[in-house]
């Protein structure tokens, strides 16, 4: 008796196992927390970096005689000279001259400095 009840119930526990279960997560909902983490670094960490590369840029791109910069090896000075590629850097008695990416802070615009003056 207990062969023919489990022998009719076989195909019932068969079809039970195959089908997919309520508490399974899709794809979307498997992604989710990966999807928001995204969004969350690219707002707090990509966005940021982002302007302020572009400010540096229109800096770079703004360089004219007579600005006072700051060089990414800690050089001060002024600037004489300026190219497409290439900035010459006066610091003291000595000019250097520099890549235009190597300028990463404007300390003084010559504008400023005159109007400091004239004042």
């Amino acid at each position: 008796m207990k062969n023919i009840i489990l022998i009719t119930l076989l195909p019932v526990f068969a079809i039970a196992q195959d089908a997919p279960s309520p508490q399974s997560p899709s794809m979307f909902g498997a992604f989710l927390p990966f999807l928001l983490m995204f969004v969350v670094m690219y707002i707090f960490f990509i966005m940021p970096k982002q302007k302020e590369n572009k400010k540096i840029e229109q800096m770079r791109t703004a360089l004219k005689k007579g600005d006072k910069v700051l060089t990414v090896a800690g050089i001060i000075g002024t600037v004489t000279h300026v190219d497409d590629r290439f900035v010459n850097i006066k610091t003291g008695d000595t000019k250097i001259d520099f890549e235009k990416v190597s300028v990463i802070k404007l300390l003084e615009a010559d504008t400023e400095k005159r109007e400091a003056e004239s004042k």
